[in-house]
């Protein structure tokens, strides 16, 4: 007994010691941004950097909020996030329990379809939303951001909300209709909550895609710059000649805020979502 302990304590060392290893790697880069805000702009040009500064500024946010547009972008990052957040998880768990409770012809065909939609590259299908946003007239406008996002979102949270739709039991439906509920009852005040926690995990993907989404914003917000987002606003500090890398920093550490924020909201509904789904 005490051979195998011995055997399995240095596998588990070496496990929590990758662990770490790779959290580190992966914290990195964010405190580096951190650090880089914080710094004043002498040490960030310097040519021996340092992973610390003696004299931290806020001379970088200053000039982010001292942005006229900074609030504007900021409004309409979150209008975009939050409309794709609501509107992709409502379609996308109607379409998953029309998938999982019902059968129709297609079905089959129908989810395999969801899977290729989601190996088609964005970059490839940009320059055809182009096209199809100025034919429908939404060019520089949110809703040209709003769409394409929701369409990118739905078929991997219809995927996922899937396998929560299927794990309720078929029984506990059974039972709501013999109690006299009607079917809309059992889908929004039995089937809903129970699917809630997978609701959330797709949320978190589509909420994170919306708002740090750079390319859609770039294509097809022209000449309308009130309609910009927050990734746009990156650029009002990098300029090919002399580029504010403290304002960059600051404007991204900025935009890191809500996506925190929103993980602190739903961090326990995530873990239950990513974890599992319902028991019978």
């Amino acid at each position: 007994m005490r051979s195998v302990t011995w055997f399995r304590r240095p596998w588990r060392l070496f496990a929590e010691a990758s662990a770490l290893l790779i959290a580190v790697v992966v914290a990195f880069p964010l405190y580096w941004m951190v650090l880089s805000a914080f710094k004043p702009a002498g040490e960030i040009e310097s040519s021996e950097p340092r992973p610390w500064t003696a004299a931290p500024s806020l001379d970088s946010f200053r000039r982010v909020f001292e942005q006229n547009e900074f609030g504007r972008y900021f409004l309409n990052s979150l209008v975009v996030a939050c409309s794709v957040v609501i509107v992709s998880a409502l379609i996308a768990f109607l379409a998953a329990t029309a998938v999982t409770r019902f059968r129709f012809r297609f079905r089959t065909t129908l989810l395999i379809m969801f899977l290729v939609a989601q190996m088609v590259p964005v970059e490839a299908l940009t320059i055809p939303l182009f096209f199809l946003m100025r034919d429908f007239g939404q060019l520089n406008t949110l809703g040209s951001l709003i769409l394409p996002h929701i369409a990118f979102s739905l078929p991997f949270a219809i995927w996922m909300l899937r396998g929560f739709v299927k794990a309720v039991p078929e029984a506990l439906e059974e039972a709501a209709y013999i109690d006299g509920a009607s079917r809309s009852r059992f889908l929004w005040q039995i089937l809903f909550p129970l699917v809630f926690p997978g609701l959330v995990a797709t949320s978190v993907f589509s909420f994170i895609s919306a708002w740090n989404d750079f390319l859609f914003a770039k294509s097809f917000i022209i000449s309308d710059t009130s309609q910009s987002t927050l990734p746009m606003a990156l650029l009002v500090f990098y300029k090919p000649d002399e580029p504010d890398w403290g304002g960059v920093m600051a404007a991204s550490t900025v935009m890191t805020i809500p996506v925190l924020i929103f993980f602190v909201l739903v961090q326990r509904r995530l873990v239950s979502g990513l974890g599992g789904a319902v028991k019978d």
